[in-house]
Parts: C-alpha cells; sequence; structure tokens
C-alpha cells in the first residue's frame, strides 16, 4: 500500500508562509486520481483545505481561496501546499489525503500522519 510522508508544518507568526509537502512511496502509481490536504482545529471536526482532482481539477476551501495553492509533482508522486498570508484560524494538523492506482483495478486511498502547523497572532 502507498505511504505518505508529511512534511513542512511549523510555527509561523500572521502573515507569513509555509510550504507543506506530501510525498508517496512504497508502490509504483500507475494513476494518479486525486489528493488533497485537510485540517483539523482543536475542538473541531476535520475539513478540505485544497484538493486536486484528476476528473474535476483544483478545488479550495472558501477560507484559504486566494492565500494557499495546492500543486502536484509532475511525477505524481507528491503534492504539495503552499500557504500564504497565514491567519491564527489557519492553526490546526494538516493531514494529507492521497488516490492512487497502484494496479489496474486497485485504489490506495492513504492518509498521512499530519502535520502541525501554528500561526501566532
Amino acid at each position: 500500500q502507498l505511504q505518505l510522508v508529511e512534511s513542512g508544518g511549523g510555527v509561523v507568526q500572521a502573515g507569513g508562509s509555509l510550504r507543506l509537502s506530501c510525498v508517496a512511496s512504497g508502490m509504483p502509481i500507475l494513476t494518479f486520481n486525486a489528493a488533497g490536504w485537510y485540517r483539523q482545529a482543536p475542538g473541531k471536526q476535520r475539513e478540505m483545505v485544497a484538493t486536486v482532482s484528476r476528473s474535476s481539477g483544483i478545488t479550495y476551501a472558501d477560507s484559504v481561496q486566494g492565500r494557499f495553492a495546492i500543486s502536484k509533482d509532475t511525477a505524481d508522486n507528491a503534492v504539495h501546499l503552499q500557504m500564504n498570508s497565514l491567519e491564527p484560524d489557519d492553526t490546526g494538523v494538516y493531514y494529507c489525503n492521497f488516490q492512487a492506482f497502484t494496479k489496474p483495478m486497485r485504489l490506495d486511498d492513504v492518509w498521512g500522519q499530519g502535520t502541525q502547523v501554528t500561526v501566532s497572532s
């Protein structure tokens, strides 16, 4: 099964930037299907931040539109999230989700372990 390694979280002041990365490994990827970043703040449900899909393109949560940018490597094994103009409300644990066919009829749908992003005011 695919495995994900996330990196790039940390502590930043409001207005600053961070870049999160998520690299998939462990199995050859035949076809990329979709990937996305989700976040969970303390006491809140996990919410979608940004997704990139082979079929439907890129989607952003309204709260990050214009500030965040999701991108995918041409090798289809990594997805990144550039976060600019960070706000305290962006604080949370950010999780990567990655979906890819590793065999003709097998879709791997995996989650990363999460990386903490803390934005101080």
